[in-house]
């Protein structure tokens, strides 16, 4: 086997030309293929990331998002109450009301309006409930100030400005004094602001949600069912993590059926392209075949040889596409979120799981591209082919 497997390799090597055009067209498959798994991974990744799981959060039980949940101020003071709620060092309860709102500014790139989430947020519980936020310039806003911070794909991609700049929404002057970075989670395209005066100036009587740290993450269950039962309240619990990844579902969705049908009919190029240089190649070495089958090698040894000649071509392909897609790595898109209707901004994101489907699919389509060339050289009888050569 190793024989055969050298031969095809080296039957590759010598036929360059024709390699590197029909391996360049499969790899090109190859780096579409990748580039929708890796967008929508990168979504996932985004939204999954911005979540904890040691995290609770409540919203209203017919709510898809914060956006459009109502949360009554009564059923948050019942929500605080809740047992499996953590207390930090200094014995307050790790559980904050905050208020979800979107309002509209211009991007940058194509100067049209886009909408950007806005939260209000309790400056003494909330940054202890998502350590992963920092400052990367400036200061956190002064609890009851008009001042907000904002997420670093904002300042880049929207025309807000920067540290000092004012920002008018909710009928009041808002003064960015802080730059914040999530590590490239769903934050990073928020504006952060004071729950009380957020929910004064959007005229707001009722919260969006409650976000609480569990003393274990293991009673949420527990948790979760005492919520639903209780006949006073009307939201339901989640697990924050479980609650970002929800919101990536329909968007991610999209991309990949959008993705997997381009590449299907990117696909059938490929595979023709491989199908009619196999062909070639056993056009080309009739001669070859029947002195292989003079010197003892069966029919399925001949098929065997020429599909993994295909396979090998695949994978070269593969190889090229999948390199060419790892750039994509470098860049930062940014989209409408379906679930929330605001803008968030997420990178492509290379897995290694993504590599190996990569290259799965590129033999794939040498396998299959190069089928119907090898039985037909394993149908080939010995006096034929070395006829064929006088």
């Amino acid at each position: 086997m190793f024989l055969l497997a050298q031969y095809s390799y080296r039957n590759l090597w010598v036929r360059r030309l024709t390699t590197i055009l029909t391996a360049g067209g499969m790899g090109l498959v190859v780096f579409v293929f990748a580039a929708e798994l890796m967008l929508a991974h990168g979504l996932e990744k985004a939204l999954v990331s911005t979540g904890r799981d040691d995290n609770a959060v409540f919203i209203r039980r017919s709510a898809e998002a914060e956006v459009q949940s109502i949360v009554e101020r009564e059923q948050a003071t019942i929500l605080e109450s809740q047992p499996e709620i953590a207390v930090d060092q200094h014995g307050q309860k790790m559980v904050a009301r905050e208020v979800v709102v979107l309002i509209s500014i211009t991007k940058l790139s194509t100067q049209s309006a886009a909408n950007v989430t806005v939260r209000g947020i309790n400056p003494e519980i909330s940054y202890a409930l998502r350590p992963q936020v920092q400052l990367v310039a400036g200061r956190q806003f002064r609890p009851g100030a008009s001042e907000i911070m904002i997420g670093k794909n904002l300042a880049e991609r929207f025309a807000i400005g920067g540290l000092g700049q004012s920002l008018t929404f909710g009928m009041r002057q808002w003064t960015i004094v802080g730059i914040m970075e999530a590590g490239g989670s769903g934050f990073d395209s928020e504006i952060w602001a004071d729950v009380d005066l957020l929910m004064g100036a959007f005229r707001r009587p009722v919260y969006s949600s409650v976000i609480c740290r569990m003393t274990n993450p293991a009673h949420f269950p527990e948790l979760k069912q005492r919520v639903l039962q209780d006949p006073r309240l009307t939201v339901e619990a989640w697990r924050e993590t479980a609650y970002y990844a929800a919101q990536s579902q329909i968007m991610a969705r999209f991309i990949r059926i959008l993705g997997l049908a381009l590449t299907i009919i990117f696909s059938l190029g490929a595979v023709i392209g491989a199908m009619v240089t196999m062909y070639a190649a056993v056009a080309n070495r009739i001669i070859e075949i029947g002195t292989l089958r003079a010197l003892g090698f069966g029919r399925r040894a001949i098929l065997s040889t020429f599909l993994l000649e295909s396979v090998f071509l695949g994978l070269l392909g593969g190889a090229v596409g999948l390199f060419a897609a790892s750039f994509m790595n470098r860049f930062t898109i940014s989209t409408l979120n379906w679930q929330t209707f605001s803008e968030l901004s997420f990178r492509f994101t290379l897995s290694w799981q993504i590599a190996l489907n990569a290259m799965l699919f590129a033999a794939g389509m040498g396998l299959i591209g190069g089928m119907l060339p090898a039985f037909q050289a394993s149908r080939l009888s010995i006096v034929d082919t070395l006829r064929s050569g006088q």
